[in-house]
């Protein structure tokens, strides 16, 4: 949802989501189709799990359910790995709002949404 906040102008928690570097500049300026395209990403990735669940009724392509079940986590876990620089557990720029903020609550949401996707689909 607040993905779809700031397409609509909300700055709520934007600022403190993009990565900076050491002096404070910017790395990233995404644009507002840029945050709706995350948001769509994120809206598909949970309908997804509701479909796999059996809550919702829809045919999907047993393909879309055997490669979903994969590709979704694996996008969270290097999420959480991140790039090494800014993003992720093993970034070098740490001290900054995001890199806090980074460490402290992004990376570890990425890295728990990844492992319980994997789980879902071992203990199925």
């Amino acid at each position: 949802m607040i993905h779809f906040n700031w397409v609509i102008g909300g700055e709520f928690g934007f600022k403190e989501s993009l990565p900076t570097d050491e002096n404070g500049k910017k790395v990233l300026n995404p644009k507002k189709i840029d945050s709706a395209i995350v948001g769509i990403g994120l809206t598909t990735f949970g309908l997804f799990y509701i479909l796999k669940s059996g809550l919702i009724e829809f045919n999907i392509p047993e393909w879309m359910i055997k490669y979903g079940s994969w590709i979704i986590p694996i996008i969270f876990l290097l999420r959480a790995v991140g790039e090494f620089k800014y993003v992720g557990f093993f970034k070098s720029v740490k001290k900054t709002d995001f890199g806090k903020l980074d460490s402290k609550f992004f990376s570890p949401l990425s890295l728990i949404i990844g492992i319980f996707g994997i789980l879902i689909e071992l203990l199925k």
